[in-house]
C-alpha cells in the first residue's frame, strides 16, 4: 500500500475545492448495476435471498500473485435503500488469515475486503475508503489525491459508524488444513455522505465512481499478499488509489 501524508483536519471549503478537480479519466467498463433492496437487509454475512436480485461480478484483475493459490475467486455485489449502501464480498480462500485487530491499523496485510467510493459521477481526486479484515478491524479514511505539491493526503480522523458481518468457512490462521472461504457484508449509512450528497444523490439513474479490492494473504507469516480489483488498474503502475482506474456504479430500481 502507499504511504501518503496524514492529514488530521481539513476545512469543508478545502474539501469541496478538491472535489471540484476531476482527474484525467479513461475508458471504463459498463457501470455496475446496484439494485434497490425490496426487503430489509440483515447484516449477518450470509448470502440471503435479497442478494440474488442485484448484479454480481468477479474481481478478475490480479496483482502481485506468485503462486496458483494467489488467484482465488472473489464475487462482488451491492444493493441500496433509503438508509444505506450495502456491499457483499464472497471469497474463495484455501488459507484464511488475519492478524490486525486495531482500528486504523493495517488490515490490508491480511485477508481483507476494500471498497473506495466517490459519491459523484466523475473520477474525482478524492474517495472514501473502507478496508476490513476478518476480525472486522477497519481502516477507514478520506483519501485525497494531489493534496499539496503532488503529495497525497489521508484523513485518518474519519472514523464512521457502519455495520459489518463476517462468515468464515474454515479455520482462521491455521494453514495445516484447507479452507473453503469467507464472506463479508457491509451496510454503509448514506448519512456518512452528508455535505456532498448533492453531487449525485442515491437515486435511480445516478452514478458513483468506485473501486472494489480483495487482499489475499495465504502465508502464515510475513506480509506477502496478492490482490485483485473489480476494475483494471494501470499494469505499469498498479496502485489502487488512482481515480482514473475507478469504474462506475449506477443505482437502479
Amino acid at each position: 500500500m502507499q504511504h501518503p501524508i496524514n492529514v488530521s483536519l481539513i476545512s469543508a471549503l478545502s474539501l469541496f475545492a478538491l472535489l471540484a478537480l476531476p482527474c484525467e479519466s479513461k475508458e471504463t467498463d459498463e457501470p455496475f448495476k446496484v439494485s434497490k433492496a425490496d426487503t430489509a437487509i440483515q447484516i449477518d454475512g450470509k448470502l440471503d435471498a435479497a442478494w440474488k436480485q442485484t448484479e454480481v461480478r468477479s474481481l478478475e484483475y490480479y496483482r502481485r500473485y506468485e503462486k496458483a493459490d494467489d488467484r482465488q475467486k472473489t464475487k462482488f455485489r451491492m444493493l441500496w435503500d433509503d438508509e444505506n449502501v450495502y456491499v457483499f464480498f464472497e471469497c474463495k480462500d484455501k488459507y484464511i488469515t488475519a492478524r490486525e485487530t486495531k482500528r486504523d491499523g493495517q488490515p490490508y496485510f491480511d485477508d481483507c475486503a476494500e471498497i473506495f467510493l466517490i459519491p459523484a459521477n466523475e473520477q474525482l481526486n478524492m474517495h472514501y475508503g473502507f478496508e476490513l479484515n476478518l476480525y472486522k478491524a477497519s481502516n477507514d479514511f478520506i483519501f485525497l489525491n494531489e493534496f499539496q505539491n503532488g503529495e497525497q493526503g489521508l484523513i485518518k480522523s474519519y472514523n464512521p459508524d457502519f455495520d459489518v458481518a463476517v462468515s468464515i468457512d474454515g479455520t482462521l490462521n491455521d494453514n495445516s488444513d484447507t479452507d473453503t472461504g469467507w464472506t463479508m457484508e457491509l451496510a454503509i449509512p448514506l448519512k456518512l455522505f452528508i455535505g456532498i450528497e448533492s453531487f449525485s444523490p442515491v437515486a435511480p439513474g445516478n452514478r458513483w465512481a468506485f473501486q472494489a479490492i480483495r487482499q489475499d494473504r495465504n502465508d502464515a507469516t510475513g506480509n506477502r499478499r496478492s490482490w485483485g480489483t473489480l476494475f483494471e488498474v494501470d499494469p505499469e503502475h498498479p496502485r489502487v488509489h488512482e481515480p482514473e482506474d475507478f469504474g462506475f456504479l449506477e443505482f437502479v430500481e
